[in-house]
């Protein structure tokens, strides 16, 4: 990622947490490629290349970071620190992949075999509308699942207050209060998928 001022890198992330889809696409162009290499260079199992590729994990990635970011879940001040996270969620998404591949005790040899970097070349870099939809839909239906003063915190993390301002807010302390939406947060991730990416 190229270097980005304190000031512009947080005005970055109120976008993106602002559901602003010029931010998402920027994101999406920035860091996807860090992603999938991340992915392409940890699977070691040939036979796993054939069952998913570093799309599949990069799109769940994207998908989890756009609904918990916009969640207020994130407390970013620095490019390095979205890179760290992204590259943490991709290992993580990863290894629940191979686990999950392992369980099913899919015999991988029955899969075709189709070079990965063939498939990057097929793929338009630049999110479709439909990729934009479906993290809109995808958002809207995560939030639904919250409880009232879940989406209340969401809500006031997503202005980016600071959790000490949204315990002043609502009552409590900000431990408590970021416990809660943490718990939610994971409730509603293992609801849609989205869990074990962070």
């Amino acid at each position: 990622m190229p270097p980005m001022a304190d000031a512009v890198f947080a005005d970055f992330i109120r976008r993106i947490r602002a559901g602003d889809d010029a931010a998402a696409e920027e994101l999406v162009r920035l860091f996807e490629p860090v992603i999938r290499r991340e992915v392409r260079v940890r699977i070691e199992d040939d036979r796993l290349n054939r069952a998913f590729d570093s799309v599949d994990v990069c799109q769940s990635v994207l998908a989890s970071f756009f609904v918990r970011a916009a969640s207020g879940d994130y407390d970013l001040e620095r490019p390095e620190q979205l890179v760290g996270l992204l590259v943490t969620m991709a290992r993580n998404k990863l290894a629940s992949k191979a686990r999950q591949e392992h369980r099913l005790r899919r015999d991988n040899r029955r899969l075709a075999t189709t070079d990965p970097a063939d498939l990057d070349e097929l793929r338009d870099p630049q999110p479709s509308p439909s990729d934009v939809l479906s993290r809109r839909e995808l958002l809207e239906r995560v939030r639904a699942s919250l409880t009232e003063e879940e989406r209340k915190i969401a809500d006031l993390r997503s202005q980016g207050l600071a959790w000490k301002e949204v315990a002043e807010q609502m009552g409590g302390n900000e431990q408590a209060r970021r416990m809660q939406f943490s718990r939610g947060m994971e409730r509603v991730s293992r609801e849609f998928g989205l869990e074990g990416l962070n």
